[in-house]
């Protein structure tokens, strides 16, 4: 494609569509892409990119891949959707059975929905039904970690951080929640006792009014990118039993080995009674979400009144969406999935070290498949962006962090050319009027 054609592709793009996070009449420069394979993105003129945020962190087995495209090519040829009210198909059914024997135990019921925000609203559904099925509808309210983030629809944006958070614009119109202080603790620490003191003060002098505790198992995402100690989920669990609290784990951005686990919840040994997932469940390819949980909860909504669970998406449990999560994660459990988390690790943690010495850095952490630079100021998005794909990699910073969760399958020497573009830019960015901007802007 020629200059002139790529141009009028961005322009076309200016006057019509609407970006995630972004105004109209952003000033942040938008790339088209014209096709995408393994861990490399092409844009339309002609450039080539490694993708260092597996598209917002589902395509943990690169694009294009041929098992993949396969298993939705198979599918299609049988049908493409079909309700799921009063009708079912094997794709959904073997998909839902895969997940009950990988998930933590006592998750035995699968809801589908379309996207992780509908998931953790699915979530909260079920939790405030399973209470008012136990006759105590009062318990309707719920606790969560500041810094946390659970999405961007009406009740997910309640229990995020009403503060740090991206939905404050909305404050006066979202349900009061409580809020509890983030884990001090790092991943590698012992528990926090004042942390969980914390929340035991608001489950004693609550409790009969919070139906659940929700929180991103051991890494909150992208309410700042903290990876926090598995201890405190582990007392976060015993608490909620002792409390009459029901515990939701939002696993959405960490399902599917993203924290070197299957599950981040396995880094405690601890199971929830509801677990959110999404993102990378189908690969990448497709938006589809699943809500586990357990028999009691089912059967407590069951009993109770209306005697049946009040959501039902269109598209719920579409049957392309159930064939290639299948499919990827038949890849992903036959794959040494484990061992390329490692390496991703090792390789993270080496290629960010150089930015720990930088004045304008906080804080640089590992964990998975997971690294961060934590900058002292938020990046200047318009002038920042652009450096990177001068460098020929895929990375999309927000506030103050710039962070890579690449696919699994990416190589050691892709994974070089990562993080040594991230420290590049990151070297060459100072601080003015509060924002961290390319030096001689």
């Amino acid at each position: 494609m020629n200059e002139k054609s790529y141009e009028r592709l961005v322009a076309a793009d200016r006057a019509m569509l609407w970006h995630p996070y972004s105004a109209i009449d952003a000033a942040t420069p938008v790339y088209p892409v014209a096709s995408a394979r393994g861990v490399r993105l092409t844009l339309a003129d002609g450039r080539e990119l490694i993708d260092g945020m597996a598209s917002w962190w589902c395509m943990i087995h690169g694009y294009n891949h041929p098992v993949l495209n396969a298993a939705i090519e198979h599918q299609l040829s049988d049908m493409a959707h079909v309700m799921f009210g009063g009708l079912t198909h094997a794709p959904a059914i073997d998909l839902a059975r895969r997940l009950i024997e990988i998930a933590p135990d006592g998750l035995e019921h699968v809801f589908f929905a379309d996207s992780g925000s509908v998931a953790v609203e699915v979530a909260l559904k079920m939790a405030v039904q399973y209470w008012r099925g136990r006759g105590r509808p009062a318990k309707r309210r719920f606790v969560a970690l500041r810094n946390g983030y659970h999405g961007d629809t009406l009740h997910a944006m309640s229990v995020c951080d009403p503060v740090t958070g991206m939905h404050t614009l909305f404050g006066d119109l979202l349900p009061l929640q409580f809020f509890v202080p983030p884990p001090h603790a790092g991943f590698a620490s012992g528990v926090d006792e004042g942390d969980v003191a914390a929340l035991e003060q608001v489950l004693d002098g609550h409790g009969g009014e919070i139906a659940a505790l929700i929180l991103e198992p051991v890494v909150q995402g992208a309410g700042g990118m903290r990876f926090y100690s598995p201890d405190y989920l582990r007392a976060a669990r015993a608490l909620c039993d002792r409390y009459e609290v029901l515990l939701i784990a939002d696993e959405i951005a960490t399902g599917f080995g993203r924290s070197g686990r299957l599950f981040a919840c396995e880094h405690a040994a601890v199971a929830p009674d509801i677990l959110c997932l999404g993102k990378a469940l189908t690969g990448g390819y497709m938006t589809l979400a699943a809500v586990m949980t357990t028999h009691a909860l089912a059967q407590a909504i069951a009993t109770g009144d209306p005697g049946v669970f009040m959501h039902g998406p269109t598209f719920m449990a579409n049957p392309l969406a159930c064939a290639v999560s299948l499919a990827s994660i038949g890849l992903l459990l036959a794959s040494d999935w484990q061992a390329d988390v490692t390496r991703i690790e090792r390789g993270l943690t080496a290629g960010l070290e150089a930015c720990r010495a930088m004045s304008h850095v906080a804080d640089v952490r590992v964990l998975g498949a997971i690294g961060v630079v934590e900058l002292s100021q938020p990046v200047d998005m318009a002038t920042v962006q652009p450096m990177f794909v001068e460098r020929g990699v895929w990375v999309r910073p927000f506030g103050r962090l710039v962070y890579l969760m690449p696919p699994f399958v990416i190589d050691d020497t892709e994974l070089a050319r990562l993080t040594a573009g991230v420290a590049d830019v990151v070297g060459r960015l100072v601080v003015e009027s509060g924002r961290c901007v390319p030096v001689g802007r």
